[in-house]
């Protein structure tokens, strides 16, 4: 069976060259194109993130000498691709403008990025989650008017880290959730030599994420009402997201209340059976094990569990009873894995599969 072939555009940010990582030698797709700035056209990828290669691991002797294609040169990029991953540093509306250029050419578009999330027949996509979102796709082109060019985006990095625990919850009744997020230095597309401020230090404030981390799981719980999203209606969350010296790995705390409370044995049976299409589809990315508890008192951490399966697990500890809500716990996930390039993949996959991509 012959591979999709997968452009990157963004190559030589933090999350594309997360994406190169991942996708070499991968089963469904060869990636064919790499894109990013016009101050990076024309050299080949080595030289255009020398000096600035951020994964442990060296550049993929596949695309050392790959040539950067500018990413606004759109027919030029199309020709050599079935489909793109999207991962650019640009303005919001900068963004949806491109990734509606590459859709409106007949390239689907799976993205990392913010910008379309908020469209209500743009999928956000939580694989585990809400994969029948996928159904807006159809209404998505007939705006667009595109016979297969479309936009799939993946939700924000630091709620994956409570989301999937409470989705199998909401049949008793998510009434409140009171959530804090301490984020990784990744997340800002940053290392320790890049950012010393951040080294014996923590900041209580990250840019829009508490209005993602409050927002986005509600379209991601919502339901498909002619051919949009609607936002579910039923639960309130409020958060704050604090940046921590961590290297990798979104940890939240959370604090939930119920209408019908359930007992502890039965949300951490919920959490032990809770799985979904990628788990059902054995998609190349997909956790065994979607949601990992840890009964230790001290678990889950960052620098132990961030890359359990791959990095594309999550993982919770601590659930117990509280004084003024019904349950609060601590949960975990890998945020340029799971939370960014590899959600992304993720997604990709489940939308080859079905047979959204070709």
């Amino acid at each position: 069976m012959s591979k999709l072939r997968a452009g990157v555009i963004g190559a030589t940010g933090m999350v594309g060259q997360r994406f190169l990582t991942l996708l070499e030698n991968h089963p469904y797709f060869e990636v064919t194109a790499l894109a990013a700035s016009a101050r990076s056209s024309g050299k080949s990828y080595a030289e255009a993130v020398e000096g600035r290669w951020k994964m442990k691991t060296p550049i993929p002797e596949a695309y050392k000498n790959m040539p950067v294609i500018d990413a606004s040169k759109i027919d030029e990029v199309a020709k050599l691709v079935d489909f793109v991953f999207c991962a650019v540093d640009m303005k919001k509306d900068e963004v949806m403008a491109l990734e509606e250029a590459y859709a409106k050419a007949e390239i689907p578009v799976v993205s990392n990025n913010s910008a379309n999330r908020k469209m209500p027949d743009v999928p956000m996509l939580m694989p585990e989650v809400n994969d029948a979102h996928l159904a807006v796709i159809e209404e998505q082109k007939k705006r667009l008017g595109t016979k297969k060019g479309f936009i799939a985006v993946k939700p924000n990095c630091s709620i994956q880290s409570y989301v999937p625990m409470l989705t199998p919850l909401r049949k008793f009744g998510i009434k409140e959730v009171v959530v804090t997020t301490y984020q990784a230095i990744s997340g800002a597309g940053k290392t320790f030599n890049e950012w010393p401020e951040m080294i014996d230090n923590v900041i209580p404030y990250i840019g829009g994420e508490e209005e993602k981390s409050e927002k986005e799981p509600l379209k991601i719980w919502g339901k498909v009402v002619d051919g949009k999203v609607v936002d579910d209606t039923d639960t309130v969350i409020t958060s704050q997201c604090i940046r921590v010296p961590v290297t990798d790995g979104h940890t939240a705390a959370v604090f939930v209340r119920f209408e019908n409370k359930p007992t502890k044995e039965e949300i951490l049976q919920c959490w032990k059976e809770f799985s979904g299409k990628p788990q059902e589809l054995k998609l190349p990315h997909a956790p065994e094990q979607f949601i990992t508890y840890f009964e230790e008192d001290n678990r889950p951490q960052a620098a132990l569990d961030r890359d359990i399966y791959g990095g594309m697990g999550v993982t919770a500890g601590r659930l117990r009873e509280d004084t003024v809500y019904d349950y609060k716990f601590v949960g975990l996930s890998h945020n340029t894995l799971r939370g960014a390039a590899g959600g992304s993949v993720l997604n990709a996959e489940l939308l080859y599969k079905l047979g959204y991509l070709g």
